[in-house]
């Protein structure tokens, strides 16, 4: 059986189901997660910046979704949309964490980049002139 017995021949689209449009929508999410992860692996900086405005816009189509429009095949797209984001989180603080490390070893100690700890302020208020 070819492919072209499996389609309609009608010329008219189907119209797509609010769930349908989700389960899309949550797919490409996963696939711009895995993207990302990929471009933090490789220090890519337009990558990460190209996924960040992609997860940006699909937030936004995924803002206005109906609760009831939310399948089991919808849930399991959320579950691995919500893990590949933590793991993409845990690595973006991996790499901030080398980062710092590296800036702490070329200053000598990190009181440069961190508060200080004591109680005094590092500027005082002073009272009005009398």
């Amino acid at each position: 059986m070819s492919l072209t017995t499996m389609i309609p021949a009608s010329s008219d689209p189907v119209p797509a189901t609010p769930a349908s449009q989700l389960n899309e929508t949550l797919r490409q999410m996963v696939a711009v997660l895995q993207s990302e992860r990929q471009a933090l692996a490789g220090l890519d900086l337009n990558g990460i910046m190209g996924c960040t405005y992609d997860k940006s816009a699909l937030c936004g189509q995924l803002g206005d979704t109906d609760p009831d429009t939310i399948d089991d095949e919808c849930r399991g797209l959320l579950d691995a949309a919500r893990r590949l984001n933590e793991v993409n989180r845990q690595l973006r603080n991996l790499i901030a964490a080398n980062v710092s490390a590296r800036l702490d070893a070329l200053t000598g100690g990190s009181a440069v980049y961190r508060a200080s700890t004591s109680r005094t302020p590092a500027y005082a208020y002073t009272g009005g002139r009398g």
